[in-house]
């Protein structure tokens, strides 16, 4: 993962670093590695993981077919 630093701001870089790292999700990974997960804890926590995004899939299905209302969107402050 490679971030330019612009101008001498470290600041920024280091957001969009982190900004990257959260996509790509490796925080939530060094969170699961901290310690020894069971490997019956580990199938318990995929299918969950799997039963919430075939969820999402359907909500969203369902928000597109116009069966249901899509969520309100927060108005941006700029």
């Amino acid at each position: 993962m490679q971030v330019l630093v612009r101008d001498n701001n470290v600041d920024q870089a280091l957001r969009v670093l982190k900004k990257k790292m959260q996509r790509e999700g490796l925080f939530r990974e060094m969170k699961e590695r901290r310690a020894y997960e069971k490997a019956s804890e580990r199938r318990v926590r995929e299918k969950a993981q799997a039963i919430s995004r075939h969820r999402k899939a359907a909500r969203k299905k369902m928000q597109r077919e116009g069966l249901i209302a899509a969520p309100k969107r927060k108005a941006s402050v700029r």
